[in-house]
């Protein structure tokens, strides 16, 4: 396939501003996905990443994919590869949002690159977002995206890394179909690989449905409250390595060392699915 990267690159420095309230509701529901006690009040602190559950795009069912996904321009360059993730991010948190208050988010297209990899080519597109509140940034976030080809037909998924470290405590995650539904519908996001196992497993040639890579990162820093609760988290970064599915018994992992905390996801088999790190202040 023929890519115009000089094309796609019109995008960069493209900007987008959406304003809403932080509502109750979405971190009420998300507090119960996760098993929380009890939801954050208005007023108070909410934790990170839950703001991936505010500003959401809601495209109207003319303009979505076959895949779920909204359909490609607008906001972000028209990578004509057919299949998108959210690979790798970073958040610093230089104040907390709150609950029930007015929020702005300023997003803006950072960088477009075309490399080529074993599968084909990969197109990479960085956003920068920045999360105010008051007039003062409270969050600084990078998401990296990336687009590939969609494969022919089912292939073994690759060995994964073993962890490079123990564990200094964890937690036994399954991620079974209501779990991927629920964060679905709480994000909004329509990517069928989440919830429809016959799509995923026949047109996309997955081995099961697909365990989104945010919640994936919420779980892990849900796991880092869990073990230093009350200490803020001043930065947070993740990695997607391999992909995990609802049929996987997945550990959510952690080691500290001073202010710094590793966090990874391991399968049965001890394989790496996620790397992250957290910065704690």
């Amino acid at each position: 396939m023929s890519i115009d990267i000089q094309h796609l690159r019109e995008w960069v420095g493209r900007e987008q501003v959406a304003e809403q309230t932080l509502e109750p509701f979405p971190a009420a529901a998300l507090s119960g996905l996760l098993d929380r006690a009890a939801p954050p009040a208005v007023g108070e602190a909410l934790p990170l990443p839950w703001h991936w559950l505010y500003f959401l795009e809601t495209p109207a069912r003319a303009a979505t994919g076959v895949d779920g996904h909204p359909q490609r321009g607008g906001f972000l360059p028209p990578v004509p590869l057919p299949r998108r993730m959210w690979a790798a991010g970073s958040l610093q948190c230089e104040s907390p949002l709150r609950l029930g208050a007015p929020a702005r988010k300023t997003s803006t297209v950072r960088s477009v690159d075309l490399k080529e990899g074993r599968s084909g080519p990969l197109v990479f597109v960085t956003v920068d977002h920045l999360l105010a509140q008051d007039g003062r940034v409270c969050i600084r976030e990078e998401q990296n995206i990336v687009y590939r080809e969609a494969p022919t037909g089912p292939a073994p998924q690759p060995a994964g890394e073993q962890a490079a470290k123990a564990a200094q405590w964890s937690a036994v995650l399954q991620p079974d179909p209501a779990l991927l539904f629920r964060f679905s519908a709480l994000t909004y996001n329509g990517h069928r690989i989440h919830y429809d196992r016959d799509y995923a497993v026949r047109e996309e040639f997955y081995p099961a449905l697909v365990v989104h890579g945010p919640l994936l990162a919420t779980a892990l820093l849900d796991l880092l409250a869990r073990g230093r609760p009350g200490v803020p988290v001043r930065s947070f970064s993740f990695r997607a390595l391999r992909p995990a599915f609802d049929t996987d018994t997945l550990q959510l992992c952690a080691a500290a060392e001073g202010d710094t905390v590793e966090l990874w996801t391991q399968d049965a088999h001890g394989q790496v699915g996620m790397t992250a790190r957290a910065t704690l202040g």
